[in-house]
């Protein structure tokens, strides 16, 4: 097999603009449990759906009593080698952008500007007022929460929440506008950590495939995608980008 830093390295050198698209699979190597797989955060508890949060205070309080007790282990972490390599690569001009599906803020962490940072499934960092849009902090809701307070705007009284986007909760549009967008015009799409299923995020490496972009597919276990990308590892991400960074020129 050719050497797996070394091919990623070339395609990244003789690229005019790369985007990197990540999934869980990057933030399992901080510690993060993914979604779906065996012992992932869903067979652990059910996911609150945004119907269900909006029509009832007990399915709030259950969602800030998760917020705030962190079983999904979304807030906390610190980035690892793959975050910082992707970071590296934004700073030296190869990577436009950067599109996640993840919720965890570790691409911020490891020094992305939150301006290259396209996050089509939210931020569980903090949280927003459904109904005016007000960014909340969470740690200035905490006593609200730790007083049994039904969590509301103090500038609208609408509804507070997570920012990260629930089932039942539309996509974020602005977002999901300009991550294809990115995907179009890119001409390397790298997807680091994603198994591919869930739409539309999925559809972003078939639209970089359409408008002439290399597709590089780097994921544990094979996704539906492979068949038509240009190169696909199967490997841990953290090392082999933290190799690959070393050899790009």
């Amino acid at each position: 097999m050719t050497d797996a830093p070394e091919a990623l390295a070339s395609l990244i050198s003789q690229c005019r603009r790369a985007v990197v698209f990540t999934g869980a699979g990057i933030s399992t190597e901080s510690g993060i449990p993914d979604f779906r797989s065996p012992g992932g955060v869903w067979s652990k508890m059910k996911p609150i759906y945004f119907q269900d949060f909006v029509s009832s205070r007990e399915q709030r309080t259950e969602a800030w009593n998760r917020v705030f007790n962190n079983p999904a282990g979304w807030t906390g972490a610190q980035p690892n080698d793959g975050h910082h390599a992707v970071a590296d690569l934004v700073k030296m001009g190869k990577v436009s952008s950067v599109i996640t599906q993840n919720v965890d803020n570790l691409h911020q962490a490891s020094g992305v500007a939150d301006n290259r940072v396209i996050e089509v499934h939210g931020n569980a960092s903090y949280a927003r007022c459904l109904q005016c849009g007000k960014r909340y902090e969470l740690e200035d809701l905490k006593p609200r929460w730790e007083a049994g307070e039904d969590i509301t705007c103090v500038f609208c009284t609408g509804l507070i929440k997570t920012a990260v986007i629930s089932f039942g909760q539309a996509m974020p549009e602005d977002e999901m506008n300009r991550a294809m967008e990115e995907a179009a015009l890119s001409d390397l799409f790298i997807v680091l950590g994603s198994s591919l299923v869930v739409y539309p995020a999925a559809e972003l490496p078939v639209i970089a495939k359409r408008t002439g972009a290399t597709v590089v597919i780097v994921n544990r276990e094979e996704t539906d995608h492979d068949s038509y990308a240009d190169l696909v590892l199967h490997t841990e991400i953290g090392p082999l980008m933290k190799q690959t960074v070393a050899r790009v020129y």
